[in-house]
């Protein structure tokens, strides 16, 4: 499918209703059911495995969606898998939504172990040398790590005898996790900006002392540094989509640490200005922060990396 007949900002009110519509599904494969229908799973992939061909620019509003709405799956390595994969069964199998698929960023095959820090998943892309590796996951022995999130748990995987599907080269790796970097900075800037929407709404309802919350000027001040730490977000991702002024591809670990620092942030921020309920079920705001702590863990010391090559290179 040609790109000059779409426009990016489109996909966002049709990820909004697949999503919502996936959401009301109990079952992890019936949300994934529901997502491939909508043409999600293959936004990215190839025309020949069922996708549709675009460019990242088209699955970032999704992966925006996917964090505002908080989707407890990892649809944001899905669509690049089905890419990656392109001309394999595997890719078909993921634009179809037949099997779900992960990416571990800690551990490697050669260690014999690693963690999925979103999940669930029945296939998962772990480090394999320079490359990577698609594993089938289903019947490994696993172990869940709940304290950053009970309810959708970190897993370590143990990766003896796992069967190998198929790999990626060093190069094909490399673009992966460019791509990745800023789909995953996309997903926490979305989780950020459901928490700043859900904190505007109840402050502009809640009345106290005959005004709304949000007439007050710290309210007022402490909700639009939020909105500028979020916009600030949008910018670095965006910035990074494009070549730098030598016609270079940019880096996008610096998008990615800033971006989850800033959802951290502004998550962390609307729960206060919630009273603290937001750690409730009655005003979920708690699962959008694990979401992104868990992010973080998953890329642990990527702020310092960034900052020790940019100290290294002046």
């Amino acid at each position: 499918m040609s790109s000059e007949e779409l426009r990016p900002e489109e996909f966002a009110q049709a990820a909004d209703a697949a999503i919502t519509d996936a959401l009301s599904r109990h079952d992890p494969h019936e949300m994934a059911a529901v997502l491939a229908q909508a043409g999600l799973c293959g936004v990215l992939a190839d025309e020949a495995d069922g996708g549709l061909g675009l460019d990242l620019a088209f699955a970032l509003p999704i992966a925006h969606a996917a964090g505002r709405l908080q989707l407890p799956l990892p649809l944001a390595e899905q669509m690049l898998l089905a890419r990656a994969l392109a001309g394999t069964p595997h890719a078909a199998a993921l634009v179809a939504g037949e099997r779900l698929a992960g990416i571990a960023w800690q551990g490697s095959l050669q260690e014999g172990f690693a963690r999925l820090d979103h999940g669930p998943a029945d296939w998962v892309l772990v480090v394999d040398g320079d490359g990577a590796a698609l594993v089938d996951a289903r019947d490994v022995a696993r172990e869940t790590q709940p304290m950053l999130d009970p309810e959708h748990p970190q897993i370590w995987l143990t990766l003896q005898g796992a069967p190998v599907l198929t790999r990626l080269d060093a190069r094909a790796w490399a673009a992966l996790q460019r791509a990745a970097r800023l789909l995953l900075a996309e997903f926490a800037n979305g989780a950020a900006e459901g928490a700043l929407q859900a904190a505007a709404t109840y402050l502009a309802a809640r009345v106290q002392f005959g005004r709304p919350l949000s007439a007050k000027q710290a309210v007022r001040h402490l909700l639009a540094r939020m909105r500028l730490v979020q916009d600030v977000s949008s910018a670095a991702i965006r910035r990074a989509m494009h070549t730098d002024e030598f016609s270079a591809p940019r880096d996008t670990r610096p998008a990615l640490a800033g971006v989850i620092s800033n959802a951290a942030f502004v998550i962390e921020k609307a729960i206060h200005l919630h009273g603290g309920m937001g750690f409730t079920w009655e005003l979920p705001l708690h699962p959008a922060l694990r979401a992104v702590r868990k992010l973080d863990a998953a890329f642990n010391g990527l702020s310092r990396a960034v900052g020790r090559d940019f100290i290294e290179s002046v």
